[in-house]
């Protein structure tokens, strides 16, 4: 990695921009560039579906919103235009009008009367989106809805409609106070859950498809549910056609008769929607484990819909780092001795691990839902019968990290945050690479441990089940990282170096990632109340080894015994597995609802106004590179150039225009 790439970008709101670099990219042949070349193509071309899914108006205010960005002729020191250029950024990072973490609508910063006459004036450059009423019904599933202006105008300025994208509040019917477009307005969420049911009852209770997870669940005028699928000549239908074309055109270069087929199997599931065929798309990518460049394009997580069961859109291409790879795949040539020896009842342990592949990757496209905000470490594919038979696929994305550590460095945080200089030390020594071999064994090894017991329903945990899941794979990361195995396979330097991840992870769960969250609120992201019910189950379990201390007026987590940390760590993961493996929804629920959830306000407000002083941005996301052909006179392709200068602003109007497909 280049030390003289600037990382750095834009910074606006609670967001910072960063650019990451493609290390290798300038010096593979020709045949690997193109390759990587279509596939970003195929990544980005899903993009207006995402936004489509996030809101069934999001296409129309991008559109509204980007016309009044791109033609205004007013001052540049107008209040309202510079709180105008604020909210179209946010609201292109998080593709859409909701945070991108809280789920929560923003708040306009300008005036309603200012918004308003930017729009009348402006409607004459506005696409065939738009019309006098809204059009819910059946009637033309290959479009998405259309609405009057009236409605973005209420939509963006009254904090009654559609307030939060993805609502889990216990008690509160999810569908009917969530803004996401996965499910018609008015159905309910006991009719959805009963209309799954159904499915699921006639589903192969061995090897069950994941139901819903392609598809917009309406109502027929009869009354009745019925699925709108995702699919080429069905809803999203001209977005996934052009997808398929570049894939098409990807699969000319691919690098083995494997990947060939797993491009086919692709391309055969968005012509049809079938998800048995989804399965074996599924099966043939964890097959394929020999190329240099990999993929995902398509339906992956189910973090924005309520219920759990559908499937955002998401593209990202990568590049192995095979020099980085040698620390994964330390761990999945020894993922039987940690099934093994974990913590977990042995009713609940696989008896053979099949297919665990890690690397380590460098991103070169992040598309969808994987963009601007990206994960840096994936495990996939999401089916638990899949990874019992076939395995999985995990990755850790060295550039992004590398990319997020450069903008940490000389922030402030762990001289404000941290208790003491011993602690600091221990983090400036250990903390990148136990962090970095955190999210190894959350991806590589937790997400594929553990089995679900015979007859036991994937999505018994309903709402809860993400939270869960994703507090099953820390805690096995967090329980590993502190055994001697780590030191034994030269993947931590000494036996005291855990401690590092023990203390910045708890720091985080209990007090730092409080600053993501507006004052008033609770938390709602998956990730976050995991961390934050790891952090606080260990807190009221285990005082004797875990405190929050108070020193100079301010709080801070004081750690007193990190060997008993993690005894604690084994025992929560053994009763998370429980709850996973046996579908214990109310035991799922006790944990979530007292752990996960709730803020003590004062001190939120605390954290808060600390790191408010230290004037940094609690979320950050990525700018991509830009790839460009280059031909020479007769037309013919001789290289592919990347470049790092797209501005933010600059690349989002690009995709607006170049990838726009509903």
């Amino acid at each position: 990695m280049a030390h003289a790439f600037d990382t750095l970008q834009e910074r606006f709101a609670d967001l910072q921009l960063l650019r990451y670099e493609v290390p290798g990219f300038a010096q593979l042949p020709l045949r690997q560039k193109l390759l990587v070349y279509y596939l970003s193509e195929a990544a980005l071309l899903g993009r207006d579906i995402l936004w489509d899914q996030n809101c069934q108006f999001g296409l129309q205010l991008r559109e509204a919103l980007e016309t009044i960005y791109t033609h205004y002729d007013g001052p540049d020191d107008n209040a309202d235009w510079q709180a105008f250029k604020v909210y179209m950024k946010r609201v292109w990072f998080s593709n859409g009008i909701h945070h991108h973490y809280s789920y929560q609508k923003f708040q306009p910063g300008f005036s309603k009367e200012w918004f308003v006459e930017r729009l009348q004036t402006s409607t004459k450059r506005l696409s065939t989106n738009w019309s006098a009423k809204t059009d819910e019904g059946l009637q033309n599933p290959l479009s998405i809805v259309r609405c009057p202006l009236s409605t973005i105008v209420e939509l963006i300025f009254n904090p009654e409609v559609m307030p939060k994208r993805v609502n889990q509040a216990d008690g509160e019917d999810l569908l009917l106070t969530s803004a996401c477009n996965y499910y018609a307005q008015g159905i309910t969420q006991a009719e959805a859950e009963a209309f799954y049911a159904d499915l699921k009852s006639k589903a192969d209770a061995n090897r069950p498809p994941m139901l819903g997870l392609n598809s917009r669940l309406e109502r027929k005028e009869d009354g009745s549910l019925c699925e709108n699928v995702w699919r080429i000549g069905g809803l999203y239908g001209n977005a996934l056609e052009r997808i398929c074309d570049m894939l098409g055109k990807a699969r000319q270069y691919a690098e083995n008769d494997r990947q060939r087929l797993v491009i086919d199997k692709l391309t055969e599931f968005y012509e049809t929607g079938d998800l048995k065929t989804f399965d074996e798309y599924a099966i043939l990518w964890v097959q394929d484990t020999e190329g240099e460049i990999d993929f995902t394009n398509g339906f992956t997580e189910v973090y924005g819909d309520p219920l759990g069961l559908k499937a955002s859109w998401e593209g990202y291409v990568n590049i192995i780092d095979h020099d980085a790879t040698r620390r994964t795949k330390a761990l999945s040539d020894n993922a039987q001795w940690f099934e093994n020896h974990s913590p977990v009842d042995e009713r609940f342990k696989k008896k053979q691990c099949r297919g665990v592949s890690a690397k380590v990757i460098s991103a070169a496209m992040l598309g969808g839902d994987f963009y601007p905000s990206s994960a840096i470490g994936i495990n996939l594919p999401n089916s638990d019968w899949i990874r019992a038979e076939h395995g999985s696929k995990s990755v850790t994305i060295a550039n992004l990290t590398h990319a997020y550590n450069l903008a940490a460095k000389g922030s402030g945080m762990r001289e404000e945050f941290v208790i003491d200089e011993k602690t600091k030390q221990l983090l400036d020594l250990y903390g990148d690479v136990c962090d970095e071999l955190h999210t190894d064994l959350h991806e590589c090894l937790g997400h594929g441990s553990g089995q679900l017991l015979p007859g036991v329903d994937a999505d018994a945990l309903k709402a809860y089940g993400s939270t869960i899941e994703e507090a099953r794979a820390d805690l096995f990361g967090l329980y590993y990282i502190a055994d001697p195995k780590l030191v034994e396979l030269g993947l931590t330097p000494n036996s005291e170096a855990y401690k590092a991840q023990y203390y910045s992870y708890l720091l985080n769960g209990l007090l730092t990632q409080m600053v993501r969250i507006e004052e008033g609120h609770q938390i709602e992201e998956a990730h976050m109340r995991n961390r934050a019910l790891i952090s606080r189950w260990v807190l009221e379990h285990y005082p004797e080894a875990l405190h929050i201390t108070r020193k100079d007026g301010k709080h801070y987590v004081l750690v007193t015994d990190y060997p008993l940390l993690r005894k604690a760590f084994g025992e929560l993961l053994a009763e998370v597995q429980r709850i996973k493996s046996e579908g214990d929804y109310e035991a799922a629920r006790h944990l979530v609802e007292n752990y996960g959830i709730k803020l003590d306000t004062m001190l939120h407000k605390e954290i808060r106004e600390r790191y408010r002083k230290l004037n940094l941005a609690p979320y950050k996301g990525f700018v991509n590179p830009k790839y460009e052909l280059i031909k020479d006179a007769e037309g013919n392709i001789m290289d592919v150039s990347i470049s790092y200068d797209e501005a933010y602003d600059e690349q989002m109007l690009h995709y607006s225009q170049e990838y726009r497909t509903l």
